[in-house]
């Protein structure tokens, strides 16, 4: 398990990649959990991307992934990307793994992204809190039990807005009793 800020300088490269391809994209996943709620570890960096995008500029991203050294399979991520299924990108020298998502979870949630400042240099797109929560959920249902914390700990820090949409997007995915059940959860095991 790794500090976000070690991914710091490998998200600004793929960045860089993205941006040049026209991929719209956005960090997801625990580096995001740890912005909007509490300090973790976490194991790798998760970003979604839009799947179209991608594949119309998919040559030009393999090439430039291949320019940074990165280990990753061609054809694997062809595959991935045409079945919208997760692929990974490993940066050998550091030894750290990017989970590319060629697909949305929550619908739209890459045209609700949200710009912060992860170093005073790097300006980067995040999910929204009510869509990580949203997804979060959507990970509980396959059976992620790290998510649950995570799902409390967004929604007491969610504002009365975020809150609402988060629900309505819970209520969209079907997912409004898994909800209630976590947040009815006791936050400790008692001994």
């Amino acid at each position: 398990m790794l500090t976000p800020d070690v991914f710091f300088p490998l998200l600004e490269r793929f960045a860089r990649i993205l941006d040049d391809c026209g991929v719209r994209y956005h960090l997801t996943g625990g580096l995001v959990a740890v912005h909007y709620a509490e300090p973790r570890l976490t194991q790798d960096a998760d970003l979604v991307v839009d799947p179209v995008q991608l594949q119309a500029h998919l040559d030009r991203f393999l090439e430039a992934i291949h320019q940074l050294g990165c280990l990753a399979d061609a054809a694997t991520i062809r595959e991935a990307v045409s079945r919208k299924r997760m692929f990974q990108v490993v940066d050998p020298q550091e030894a750290l793994k990017i989970d590319f998502y060629p697909r949305e979870l929550v619908p739209g949630e890459l045209d609700r992204s949200i710009v912060i400042d992860l170093t005073a240099d790097l300006q980067f797109p995040i999910v929204s809190r009510p869509d990580l929560i949203a997804s979060k959920l959507v990970w509980i249902s396959k059976g992620s039990h790290k998510s649950r914390r995570d799902v409390k700990l967004l929604m007491r820090g969610a504002n009365e807005d975020d809150e609402a949409v988060a629900r309505a997007c819970v209520d969209q995915l079907g997912l409004t009793d898994l909800l209630e059940d976590v947040l009815a959860e006791p936050d400790e095991i008692d001994a």
